[in-house]
Order: C-alpha cells, then structure tokens, then sequence
C-alpha cells in the first residue's frame, strides 16, 4: 500500500568502474485508490581490475633468460550491461470487500558476458551478448468476507530473448558461432478461495492453469526443410496445478495442516504430492516451539530446462523425493527495551534425477540429472532488536548452515568418481551476520558472509581448476534521511567487498574488489490528505 496522497521520488547512483543506477516513482494514495509507478536503470562497463590466477607471465633478465614468474592484473572484459525495468500498479478498493488490481513489469536488458579468465585473445575479438525483452501482465480481483475470501488472477506474458557469439577470425571477417533466439508467449489463470469457518479450522483450495506457446532456435543454422531451422523447437504445453490445504487448531499451543498438491504437465500427470506440517508450544517462557514436516516432492522439468538453446537438455528426466525436517524456535522479549528470535531445525531429503544446471566449457549453463541426491543438514538463525536510550537502536541478524549435498546414486561408468561426493558448486557450510545501528534518520549497516570450499566437478577433484576456496565478504553501508517541510533527502554510501577479497563465484569468471556506491534521493510530498 502507498503512502496517502501524491508522492515522487528519484534516487541518482553512482557507482565504481563507472556504474550509475537510476530510480523513480511516483505513488497517489487515497482511501479507494492505489497507483504506483516506478522505473529502474542501471549501466556499467563493468570492467572491474583483478588478479587473473589462471595466467602466468615470465619476468626475464637482462640476458633474457626466465628468472620469474607473476599472476597479470586484468580487467574484466566483455562484461558491460544495461538494464531497464518499469512497474505499474493500479488498485481500488470498493469499500464494500473487493478489490481489483492492474498490474505490467517491462524489463529490457542487454549484456554481454564477460570473457573467461582463460581467453588470452582482446575483447574486439569477441561478440558474447544476451539479450531480453520482458512483458507481465496481470488482472486481480479479491473479495473479502467475514471469515473468507475468493481471489481470481489472470495474465499474459511475453518473452524475447536473443544469444549472440561471434569470433572475430581476420580483419573486418566474423565467425558467428550462435544466433539463439526464443519467443516465449503465456497465458495463465489461477483462482483461490479460503474460509475460516471456526476459530480451529482454515481451509484453502487454488487451481492454476498456465498455456505455453515457446519458439527456439540457432538463426546461424543452415535452413531447410521449408525454411525449418535444424537445430531449436517450437512447443506448446498446457500446465494445471491444484493445491488443497486443511489447518487444525485444536488448541491453542498445538497447529496441525495437511497440504494435497496435483500437477499436470502436457499430458503427464504427477501423483498426489501429499504435506504434512505440525507444531506446538512446549514452552509458555521464551515461546519455545517445535515444528516437524513431512512432504513428497515431485518436478517436471520446464520447456527452458529441455529446449532453451543454447543449453537446453531435451533429455531430461522428472524430479521426484522425499523431504523431512524438525526444530525448534523460541522468542524473548521485553517491550521496548529488546526482542531475541531464533530457530534451529535439521532436514534431509532424498530426491531422484536432481537437475542440476552446471556451466560447460562453451561458456553458457546446462542442465544435467543427478540419478540420486542424499541432502541433509542443520540451519540456525537468530534475529533481534535493542532498544537504548537518547534513541539508539541496534538490529542484528544471524544465520548458518551446514548443506551436505551427496551423490548417492549409480555409476555412470567404471571411471565415475562423482558417487559419494558433494554436488558441483554447493558450499557445504555458510553463514552470514548483518548488523545495524541506527540513530535518529541515520544508520549504519555492516554485513558479513561466508562461504565454504566448493567443487567444479562432480569427482570433487581438489586440483586448482576442481574447486573454488572458501571466503568471506563484508560490505558496510552508511545512510541517513534528512527531513525538509516538503521533501525528504536521502543519502548513502555502501563499500562493497570492505577487505578487498580476492574471490570467485563460478570457476573462470572474474569478481570485483572492493568497490563503492553514492545514492542521493529526494522524495517529494506533493500534495498529502488532511
């Protein structure tokens, strides 16, 4: 919901390695209406400076003979980006328990993908850029009664996206590797209605429906066949989803639901995905609670996980596992002075034929099945707010994870070495602590994260190229509000990667050191209702 009355707001970012972020919106509120409109821009060359440890360069002495060697700094290249999103929301409210909405997301973005850490060839010799354009429409109805409420959504979206790679092989003359492009149009509706007939019972039921119609294929491929490219796809493929939930209450430190879920893909129907949750209060003190689950699962892969080019597997298998967890949460507070929340819970899961999206050597992802994935592990959170005097605040968050993510399946050959190991690019530990102390319109924010050893083959090979080191990462952030009679002024300044950590997210490809952000924004209170 906007605030009540006419309101603008633009935020002006810039950024290092000559980034700048643009945002507006401007928002009327009123007892009926709501209407939001916002715009979103970012660009960058991005083309960060690092050291590139997967090259080595010779130091020669006078007689030049190799008396050394040293990693080169590089800058990231072929990485630039632009991006535009717009949202627009429209709301009324009836003041008799309707409400209708309209809502359009448009993005249009354009990047290239940033050259290896490998390639020893010049950025004017590649051509590596995606390309989409993005439609979402929807139009929602709600109606609220005393103890219920029915909703019905529908919508269209609409996708391009384009993939270019081309290789410069002489002077003036390209090698075009890939013209990808698909066109994506969907249809979708989805009804839901939910009823609490008494103060033990909530019932919930929703049905969607969604109709894809995707087109893919390489424009670089030779044509025939009737101008038929040999290489991409052209489906279609109606999806149903229906979801029936029961809660039962039967007092008030016990919570038990059921939840029955049926999909149809094409023609292909799931079994009934069964869920069962509950939880109770052992404790009135701290409000110790424990929860436990139980629930199938079960995943068709999308027409993009099968056809998208380039890197779709049409050979694709279905998901499908078995999921539990159990823990216990707990609540301390005082009122105004602090508030502690916390939780831990175990789960585990077996799933068949886990996909598995996973980069390849031609540069761009694919998807792959795992035949059988033991995951299981430990998550902890805990959260809180003090409260001390002349108006202080201090607000902090924590959380860790343990995530094995085993290979238990079958050999794929008599070298597969991948049986027993953990999945290619999933830590098996992190964590992350955010704190902010604030004063008055003013805050400052510092946040840490850490992430374990991954491995980039599925044979967990502990080579320079099998694995990526753990790190951690601390971004800082100092920001205020200034209050005029009119308008407010917004400032702050955010250091990212504070320690200048040298890391990587995916084998072969670059990060940035450390790097800083100014924002300035003014909100403009035009006209607000008495």
């Amino acid at each position: 919901r906007v605030p009540l009355g006419v309101n603008v707001q633009y935020v002006q970012g810039v950024g290092s390695f000559r980034t700048f972020d643009e945002f507006a919106r401007f928002s009327y509120g009123s007892d009926r209406w709501n209407v939001s409109t916002r715009m979103v821009y970012s660009s960058s060359p991005n083309d960060f400076p690092y050291t590139n440890h997967d090259k080595k360069e010779n130091i020669y002495d006078s007689e030049k003979r190799i008396v050394g060697q040293y990693h080169p700094r590089e800058r990231n290249k072929s990485a630039s980006f632009k991006d535009f999103h717009a949202l627009q929301e429209v709301y009324y409210d009836t003041r008799k328990g309707d409400r209708m909405g309209v809502n359009a997301w448009f993005l249009n973005i354009n990047r290239e993908l940033p050259m290896l850490t490998t390639d020893y060839g010049a950025k004017a010799e590649f051509e590596n850029r995606q390309r989409e354009r993005t439609l979402r429409s929807v139009l929602s109805w709600d109606h609220f009664g005393t103890n219920w409420r029915v909703s019905a959504k529908g919508g269209y979206v609409y996708t391009w996206m384009a993939y270019d790679y081309s290789r410069a092989v002489s002077s003036g003359t390209w090698a075009v590797m890939t013209r990808s492009r698909s066109q994506i149009n969907t249809l979708y509706g989805q009804a839901q209605g939910e009823c609490n007939p008494s103060k033990s019972w909530f019932f919930s039921l929703s049905v969607a429906v969604h109709q894809h119609f995707v087109t893919s294929k390489d424009k670089n491929v030779i044509l025939r066949d009737g101008g038929r490219a040999i290489v991409g796809y052209d489906k279609a493929r109606v999806e149903l989803s229906g979801l029936a939930t029961a809660k039962w209450q039967p007092f008030d430190r016990l919570g038990m639901s059921l939840v029955l879920r049926e999909e149809m893909y094409g023609r292909e129907w799931a079994p009934i995905v069964p869920a069962f949750f509950i939880d109770g209060v052992i404790s009135e003190w701290g409000n110790l609670t424990a929860k436990a689950s139980v629930s199938r699962n079960y995943r068709f892969p999308t027409l993009n996980d099968l056809y998208f080019l380039p890197g779709g597997n049409p050979d694709l298998k279905k998901e499908s596992g078995l999921s539990y967890d159990a823990g216990l949460s707990w609540l301390f507070s005082r009122a105004d002075l602090y508030q502690i929340k916390g939780s831990a819970s175990w789960f585990e899961s077996y799933v068949d034929d886990w996909i598995l999206w996973l980069p390849t050597v031609k540069g761009f992802f694919s998807p792959r099945n795992v035949k059988r994935v033991h995951a299981y592990g430990v998550e902890l959170q805990m959260s809180g707010s003090v409260q001390f005097p002349h108006a202080w605040r201090l607000d902090f968050n924590g959380t860790y994870a343990w995530t094995p993510s085993i290979n238990v399946g079958e050999k794929m050959s008599v070298a597969d070495r991948s049986i027993g190991k953990q999945l290619p690019y999933v830590p098996e530990h992190s964590a992350s602590i955010t704190g902010r102390l604030a004063w008055r319109g003013w805050g400052f924010r510092y946040k840490w994260a850490y992430y374990s050893r991954r491995y980039t083959m599925s044979s967990n090979d502990f080579s320079f190229s099998g694995h990526l080191p753990d790190y951690f990462m601390s971004n800082v952030s100092l920001e205020g509000l200034i209050p005029f009679r009119l308008l407010d002024l917004q400032l702050k300044l955010a250091v990212n990667n504070l320690f200048n950590e040298d890391y990587l997210s995916v084998l072969s490809r670059p990060m940035p050191g450390i790097n800083f952000e100014l924002f300035a924004g003014i909100t403009l209170r035009l006209w607000r209702r008495s």
